[in-house]
């Protein structure tokens, strides 16, 4: 049935049902808190508002999920003054969101040549999945995730576009649909379906390895800076808090990658074909053939920048926005970037979910408003010792794995910020709470790709459907690595932090 020009407008290319749905959900707020009153309609707008990072494939959370945030302003459930207030305090993840991923974005040449001499030198199954995930968690410690999965899936795309074109016998001057399978001859099928899968198996391992290593560093994910501001940790002393646990983490998630490709469970461990590795071998040394002096020149500036950022990073020279801000500079005037509109391609990247963390502030404001968490937190904050470090770890990282780690990193961290500034908690066990609530947003939220803004990225990139990587063998491949890795996390929080 053809739609009604206005449907059709409204939230654009959305599916029916889910327009319609969010219209219901306008419509009906102003009615149940007529009824129920402002705390069961806080609940149910943070529910919808759930709903909606939920579905993120059907429509960007951005549009729905912001008209229901000036409904909540308009309702009174917040006001203006508190949603602004709420921003101010995430000024510098919203800092790092615009600056430091725009400064990373010029440094793609030289990740893409790590991530391509990786993919063509390493020939062991095993090796190659443990380096992908190794290099992507080193780089995720101090680079943004995004960018590094960018990179990766960068680097897939063309090597499967090359062998593609290969496999269906056309020129590189031909015109080409990748995604067309039709004119892939049938030797070259067989090939094409196993460099598929060894494909998702490195893309997977990769993302893994972003969230293994973010978790470790301010500066590894988003809600890390929030969560490192509020509690007053620079770079090092968050590494340091967060290490008892980081760290057995990091070892259980390459162990496990190396079980994984092994033993060949869960769709990983394919390896890639001869006659493909030889077909990008070929293409890897013409295109060497083709770089000058200028390009060399740009990388080896670029590495220069990616030392001296950690070397700020780790010494704390400046908030991690400014750091981000000096990376763009240098990284731009050294490699010839100067041309306004080259700028703002890089700036495109983040700015969406900048826009969109700005959304979760207002409704996190309004939870604060209507104490939706209070009963919640009240309970977690009336256990004892470990038992209440245990429970916050495996809350946050419940509500992180079906909605958004960030979201639900700010929902929880200024109730444990009161908590301590009223006596609630004492110093030594806020420190575990706040350690509990980087680790649990960060880890279990693997489970799917809803809780990580990486995974999220690579399931609405092109390479997903060219590969036959669907939400549903995304949730597949990553189970192993959510059971292994939300247990070990889980027990280091038990018994090895400091105090335990």
């Amino acid at each position: 049935m053809t739609q009604h020009p206005i449907l059709r407008s409204f939230l654009g290319n959305a599916p029916a049902w889910y327009k319609l749905t969010v219209l219901a959900f306008l419509a009906a707020n102003p009615l149940l808190l007529a009824v129920a009153g402002p705390f069961l309609t806080g609940w149910v707008v943070l529910l919808e508002f759930i709903f909606m990072l939920a579905l993120t494939l059907r429509c960007y959370p951005l549009q729905p999920g912001g008209l229901l945030a000036l409904e909540a302003m308009a309702l009174g459930l917040v006001t203006p003054a508190q949603a602004y207030a709420e921003l101010t305090i995430g000024f510098p993840i919203i800092l790092l969101l615009i600056f430091m991923v725009a400064g990373v974005y010029f440094l793609q040449d030289m990740l893409l040549a790590v991530f391509t001499r990786l993919l063509l030198r390493v020939r062991s199954r095993t090796g190659i999945g443990l380096l992908f995930c190794a290099v992507s968690a080193l780089l995720s410690a101090f680079l943004d995730a995004l960018t590094v999965m960018a990179v990766i899936l960068m680097v897939a795309y063309g090597f499967y576009a090359v062998y593609h074109r290969v496999a269906a016998h056309r020129r590189e001057e031909d015109e080409h649909d990748i995604a067309d399978d039709s004119r892939v001859a049938p030797p070259h099928a067989a090939d094409l379906e196993q460099f598929r899968a060894f494909l998702r198996s490195l893309v997977m391992h990769a993302a893994v390895g972003t969230t293994i290593g973010g978790v470790c560093t301010l500066v590894g994910e988003p809600q890390n800076v929030l969560i490192g501001a509020r509690a007053g940790w620079d770079f090092v002393e968050f590494f340091e808090r967060v290490a008892p646990v980081s760290m057995p983490v990091l070892a259980v998630g390459l162990v496990t990658c190396v079980l994984l490709q092994k033993v060949r469970w869960f769709g990983y461990g394919a390896d890639m074909p001869t006659q493909v590795a030889a077909v990008l071998a070929r293409h890897a040394q013409a295109e060497r053939a083709r770089h000058d002096a200028l390009r060399s020149v740009r990388i080896g500036a670029q590495a220069v920048v990616v030392v001296l950022m950690i070397a700020a990073l780790g010494l704390h020279l400046a908030e991690v926005g400014l750091i981000g801000l000096g990376v763009l500079v240098l990284a731009t005037a050294f490699t010839g970037v100067i041309e306004e509109h080259r700028l703002g391609d890089a700036f495109r990247a983040a700015l969406p979910f900048t826009a969109l963390l700005g959304v979760f502030f207002v409704i996190v404001a309004m939870i604060h408003t209507q104490a939706l968490f209070a009963p919640v937190m009240h309970w977690v904050l009336g256990l004892e010792g470990t038992l209440q470090v245990a429970m916050f770890y495996l809350a946050a990282g419940g509500v992180s794995s079906i909605s958004d780690n960030v979201f639900v990193a700010t929902l929880f961290l200024e109730d444990i910020v009161h908590a301590s500034e009223s006596g609630g908690v004492t110093p030594a066990q806020f420190s575990h709470l706040i350690v509990a609530l980087n680790t649990g947003t960060n880890i279990p939220s693997i489970a799917t790709p809803n809780g990580q803004a990486a995974f999220l990225f690579i399931l609405s990139s092109a390479l997903a459907p060219l590969i036959r990587l669907s939400y549903g063998r995304m949730v597949w491949m990553a189970l192993p690595y959510f059971i292994t890795l939300t247990v070990a996390g889980l027990l280091a929080v038990i018994y090895l932090l400091p105090g335990r």
